[in-house]
């Protein structure tokens, strides 16, 4: 199991607010964005990557700036959201290097991609204090992962040469036939059969879609040893996720990367109405979620 380098844990505690739990604003989406800008595929395509920016530039002001972390993509958030000042110089950055979207084997198999040109050092230029690797994983299906653990090995790889701090993520999928039940009963043995391929590939800080249970909350902690796992929010309704946070953090999590569960419905083309929905609507959202973690966390808790 791979530990952390001292210049990748000073990184982490950078991305760990001073209770030592991850608060992290993500928002790297690029697609999945677009689409809650606007429901049709054709006023979608016309969502340039400067519109991209403009959101993403407005969720790091009004909500990155009461979290320790903001993740992005390099494609349509930096530089020019370090360049122009909008994150807070407390504020740590990750760069997120996976493509949006996915293609697809002949078999029906997810392969993850990677945005072109970005590696560790790229992430570095950028001033940056570290990189988010996502690939998608079926555990039980040996066959499907071929492809996308070459990408996870490289990463990891590639940033441990660096010696940059990695965070790594994974998400499970349905494959063809497969029915929904059959899918969610695997749930918690996919992510922690997920979890063990990250780590036997050198992952060090994970984020991982909620396991499913407290139990198996439990056991990923085990799994992980020393290695901090972070709960991500894929995007379910708030009051989900909060209960998602609470069992997570009391079964050692480490702590949230909060995407779209916080800001997917305060976002629009008008940014003025993105900017008041996400002061009156998602702050709040932010202010529920700290404070569960701030039950479960001691100011004075050391970073892991």
């Amino acid at each position: 199991m791979a530990r952390m380098t001292t210049a990748e844990r000073r990184g982490y505690q950078q991305i760990c607010g001073e209770n030592g739990a991850m608060m992290v604003i993500a928002c790297d989406q690029r697609g999945g964005m677009r689409t809650l800008l606007a429901s049709e595929p054709d006023a979608q395509a016309r969502i340039g990557n400067d519109v991209l920016g403009h959101t993403k530039a407005d969720i790091t002001r009004y909500l990155a700036r009461h979290a320790s972390c903001v993740l992005v993509d390099p494609i349509c958030a930096v530089p020019q959201l370090v360049d122009d000042g909008v994150i807070a110089r407390e504020t740590a950055l990750l760069i997120g290097l996976d493509a949006s979207g996915w293609d697809t084997s002949p078999e029906g198999y997810r392969l993850s991609k990677l945005v072109d040109g970005i590696g560790a050092r790229q992430v570095r230029a950028f001033g940056a204090t570290g990189g988010k690797i996502m690939v998608y994983l079926r555990s039980d299906t040996p066959a499907a992962n071929t492809h996308n653990m070459d990408i996870l090995k490289k990463v990891i790889d590639d940033f441990a040469r660096e010696d940059l701090l990695l965070v790594t993520e994974f998400l499970t999928y349905r494959l063809e036939g497969e029915s929904a039940e059959a899918y969610q009963a695997k749930i918690p043995e996919l992510i922690q059969g997920g979890l063990k391929i990250c780590l036997d590939l050198g992952a060090n800080v994970l984020k991982l879609p909620y396991p499913g249970t407290a139990e198996s909350c439990a056991a990923v902690t085990r799994l992980c040893g020393d290695v901090p796992w972070a709960v991500l929010s894929a995007g379910v309704d708030h009051e989900t996720f909060l209960a998602q946070v609470d069992t997570a953090m009391a079964n050692g999590a480490s702590g949230v990367i909060a995407g779209r569960s916080l800001w997917k419905d305060c976002i629009s083309l008008d940014r003025a109405v993105t900017r008041k929905l996400l002061e009156t609507v998602a702050v709040p959202r932010l202010r529920e979620i700290q404070a569960i973690i701030a039950r479960h966390r001691s100011p004075a808790a050391k970073v892991a």
